[in-house]
């Protein structure tokens, strides 16, 4: 039996390097009582994140409560992990950090128009990555 966490806490370069490697991920917002997630696509820009979104309910959340929860995740047969970004996510208003946000390549996966940038600045990142194999033996004799 091996003696290695089958759970690791990822450091904040490696959170980093994994959301950099990933391109969907879940925006969780919040208005009053009403919490709702949405799956976006997205792009890294050093450290903070970026998505387009179109005119409907998740800009609306995000102009009335900016503070979001991100998470991302992926997963093989050996192995998975998570990364989870709270944060605040704002509107890209200036045309020049518009300009630099479009040049970053992200283009909706859905054919429809996303006028809008929205960047989320991290306050706390954390992350886990995962070592997938058969459960242990539930019942029996433990080692103690």
């Amino acid at each position: 039996m091996s003696t290695e966490d089958p759970v690791v806490r990822l450091s904040e370069q490696e959170c980093w390097q994994r959301l950099e490697t990933a391109e969907v991920g879940r925006l969780v917002t919040r208005v009053g009582d009403v919490i709702d997630i949405f799956p976006v696509n997205y792009v890294t820009d050093g450290h903070s994140l970026v998505f387009r979104t179109a005119e409907g309910s998740k800009l609306v959340e995000l102009t009335i409560n900016q503070d979001v929860v991100f998470e991302v995740d992926e997963h093989t047969e050996a192995d998975a992990w998570s990364v989870i970004v709270r944060g605040r996510a704002r509107v890209i208003d200036d045309l020049a950090e518009r300009e630099a946000a479009d040049a970053l390549g992200l283009r909706p996966w859905v054919p429809t128009l996303k006028y809008n940038h929205v960047r989320i600045t991290p306050a706390t990142l954390s992350g886990r990555a995962f070592a997938r194999s058969g459960e242990p033996e539930r019942y029996g004799v433990a080692d103690y």
